[in-house]
C-alpha cells in the first residue's frame, strides 16, 4: 500500500489469465519477448488480473479501478483462458481498510474488455440468466464513446465485448458516462486522460496532485515489459497510435513524476520511470 494524498492506494491481483504471447507482443519476434515472459505450451503466458484501489478517508470515498474477469464463465471458456477469478479478493482488501464492497463509492471502468471488467456484475442465480451489479453503491464512470463503441464493437475487438459484462448498468441508474477528449474531473483528486490506440476511448485515471500521482495505463502498458515504446499489442485496434499514446504518457510521467499502475503484470503493481520515451526505465518497483 502507498500513499499518494489524499489517497491511501494498493493494486490487488483478482486472479490470472493466460493469453498468446505473440498477440500480447504484436510484432516483437519470440526470441525478444520470451525473455521477458515464460510462455506453456499453447505459446500463452501468464497475466495478472489487477485491481486498484483508492481510499480517500476525509472525502468518504472508496475507487476501485477495474474489476477482473469475474465468474461468469464455463468451464470451457475459463479452460481456453486458463482464467482464474479470486472472488474473495477485492472484498479481502477492502477489509484491510476496515471497508466492505457495500462501501465502495466508485468504479473506473478503463474499458469493457472481459479481462478487465466481467467482475462488474455476478449471475444473479443460475449461470446464463439475469446478472446483478457486484457494487450496486457505486457510481460506474466510463466513457461515453467507449460504451457507444461496446454496443457495436469492430470485427477485430468484438470478441472481448461480452454484453452479459455491463448490460445491466443500462436499467441501475449507476452508469456515469464521461464526456470528450479532456473530460472535467468529476471531484477533486483524480484527473482523466483517454487514449485510443488499444481500444476507443479508454479512460485512464490519474490520482493525486502535483509531482505525487499515479497513472492506471491499463492496455497501453498492460506489464512493465510493455513500457517500450514499440512494444503493443496485436490486440490493439491502432498500434502506431497506442505506441504515440505512450510518447505522450510518458513524457508526462518523466516531467510531472507521475507513477505508473499496471492491469496485468504478475509480480509488479507498479513502478516509477525514467529514461527515455523509446527506452523507459524502471527506477523502483511501488510496495503497492
Amino acid at each position: 500500500m502507498i500513499t499518494i494524498p489524499p489517497f491511501e492506494i494498493r493494486s490487488v491481483v483478482t486472479g490470472s489469465i493466460r493469453l498468446d504471447g505473440g498477440a500480447m507482443f504484436g510484432v516483437v519476434p519470440k526470441v525478444l519477448w520470451g525473455k521477458v515472459a515464460e510462455s506453456d505450451a499453447d505459446n500463452r503466458i501468464q497475466l495478472a488480473t489487477r485491481t486498484l484501489i483508492a481510499v480517500d478517508r476525509s472525502a468518504s470515498r472508496v475507487i476501485l479501478v477495474d474489476t477482473g474477469c469475474g465468474t461468469k464463465w464455463s468451464a470451457e471458456e475459463a479452460s481456453r483462458f486458463a482464467i482464474e477469478h479470486h472472488l474473495s479478493a477485492i472484498p479481502n482488501a477492502l477489509a484491510e481498510f476496515g471497508l466492505a464492497p457495500s462501501d465502495v463509492t466508485d468504479v473506473v471502468v478503463t474499458h469493457l474488455h472481459f479481462d478487465h471488467n466481467g467482475g462488474l456484475t455476478d449471475w444473479y442465480k443460475e449461470p446464463g440468466g439475469k446478472t446483478v451489479l457486484r457494487y450496486p453503491n457505486a457510481n460506474h464512470w466510463i466513457h461515453r464513446g467507449h460504451w457507444e463503441h461496446a454496443q457495436e464493437p469492430f470485427v477485430k475487438d468484438r470478441a472481448s465485448f461480452l454484453r452479459r459484462d455491463f448490460k445491466v448498468l443500462e436499467s441501475t441508474g449507476v452508469l456515469k458516462l464521461v464526456e470528450g477528449e479532456k473530460p472535467p474531473p468529476p471531484f477533486a483528486g483524480i484527473e482523466w486522460w483517454v487514449s485510443h490506440g488499444h481500444t476507443p476511448y479508454q479512460l485512464h485515471p490519474i490520482l493525486g496532485a502535483g509531482q505525487n500521482r499515479i497513472a492506471f495505463v491499463g492496455d497501453i502498458a498492460p506489464t512493465v515489459a510493455h513500457l517500450r515504446q514499440t512494444w503493443v499489442m496485436a490486440y490493439d485496434v491502432e498500434p502506431v497510435r497506442t505506441m504515440n499514446e505512450k510518447a505522450t504518457l510518458f513524457r508526462r510521467a518523466f516531467d510531472e513524476g507521475i507513477k505508473i499502475a499496471f492491469p496485468h503484470d504478475p509480480k509488479v503493481g507498479g513502478v516509477s520511470i525514467d529514461g527515455t520515451i523509446e527506452r523507459p526505465i524502471v527506477v523502483r518497483a511501488l510496495d503497492i
